[in-house]
């Protein structure tokens, strides 16, 4: 491979990441995008192509992520080099907005667009045809989360994407997830918990039960059915670190990271019905007991907890805001798993880890837990006043 020839701009088709040469003019290591000397970066490389395979990388144990991302780092290097003559660490927002547009219509077609064929074929080409909506959306995604990385590594001293205002086109709004606490309302929810009885020895069973369910669907974001149908020997510890083992929808396993909350809930809980504080891989307790301790639940029992307790919350919330309230009173088991994977978005937390978390087959399933986009779009509205 370092055998292969120089490609001179312009180039007569794109080439794959693995054949592309770039001159030094248009390599990035000069961008106008770079961080500042007095940063020190975390990365060993010196230009744009090897900052994108330092990136790409990061993902050689998910071949599939791995495929995605290159196609969409792959496209965006191409395009910037070979349309906009510039290196990728000196795209500016402007130019995202023509990348935008031109992944609904890449052209020259007979340059960009082609059939399915090798990578290393004449024949290749980064594009089928034009991207739809959908598509147009994730390659934004993944450009986002390549751009972010960059950052965070101290290679780009800025994200030219961090400023858009997300839109998804063709799709109405409503298709964002909705079905989820906000923060209020989650806070409302612990003190609601915090404040349970504890007179009685069934009062103590259904607190402990009550606080160890909570903190379940919120942390590992499960579906119900998963609570219902597992173990506490599904928590599993791998190189001193714990992870929750499931058994998900059709059937997939994958694991979940178990942070210390999770750890010091489940110990709690495992304490309280005289078991040692963390479980053996072949550990047959249901991972929730019913009060007594002797048997599991089901996902209508686990429902019916959670409904129980939504609406103790609500009646909590009823006086300060009764809009809050009467939304909190319609929620679900299953909001808790959307309520897991938008406060995650929230936090900040890594997309890649996000959809890995909420076990999404698509990265832009994740992408419509992301709202952070719409807080800043109202916020801005602040400043359109009725005394201006």
């Amino acid at each position: 491979m370092n055998d292969a020839p120089l490609v001179m701009v312009p180039f007569d088709a794109p080439l794959p990441l693995e054949r592309l040469r770039v001159p030094e003019s248009l390599d990035g290591r000069v961008g106008s995008n770079r961080a500042s000397s007095e940063v020190v970066c975390q990365l060993t490389a010196s230009n744009d192509l090897e900052a994108v395979q330092a990136w790409l990388a990061e993902f050689h144990d998910s071949p599939q992520t791995l495929r995605n991302y290159r196609k969409e780092a792959e496209r965006l290097l191409l395009w910037a080099v070979i349309e906009r003559g510039k290196p990728l660490s000196s795209l500016s927002r402007e130019d995202c907005l023509q990348y935008e547009i031109f992944l609904s219509d890449p052209q020259p077609q007979e340059r960009w667009c082609g059939t399915k064929a090798p990578r290393f074929s004449p024949r290749w080409r980064p594009f089928l045809g034009p991207l739809s909506p959908a598509s147009r959306k994730l390659a934004l995604l993944i450009v986002n989360s390549l751009f972010s990385y960059l950052v965070k590594a101290g290679y780009l001293a800025g994200n030219p994407l961090a400023l858009a205002r997300r839109r998804v086109r063709g799709h109405s709004p409503t298709t964002q997830v909705q079905r989820f606490l906000e923060h209020d309302q989650w806070q409302a929810l612990l003190a609601t918990i915090a404040d349970l009885p504890s007179d009685t020895e069934r009062d103590r069973q259904y607190r402990a039960r009550t606080n160890y369910l909570v903190a379940l669907l919120y942390l590992l974001g499960p579906r119900v059915s998963e609570v219902a149908d597992h173990t506490m020997g599904s928590f599993i510890r791998i190189r001193d670190r714990w992870w929750w083992h499931v058994i998900g929808k059709g059937r997939k396993e994958a694991r979940v990271p178990v942070n210390q909350d999770m750890l010091n809930a489940l110990s709690t809980y495992r304490r309280f019905y005289g078991l040692p504080p963390l479980p053996t891989p072949d550990d047959a307790t249901p991972l929730v007991l019913n009060l007594k301790g002797t048997a599991g639940i089901g996902d209508n029992m686990i429902y019916r907890i959670i409904k129980d307790l939504v609406a103790r919350a609500a009646t909590r919330l009823e006086i300060d805001d009764p809009y809050q309230a009467e939304k909190l009173r319609r929620a679900s088991t299953h909001w808790f798993r959307h309520t897991s994977i938008t406060h995650q978005a929230d936090a900040g937390i890594d997309l890649r880890h996000l959809q890995r978390n909420a076990r999404h087959a698509r990265l832009d399933t994740t992408g419509l837990y992301l709202h952070a986009e719409e807080k800043e779009w109202h916020e801005s509205m602040e400043q359109h006043r009725l005394d201006k």
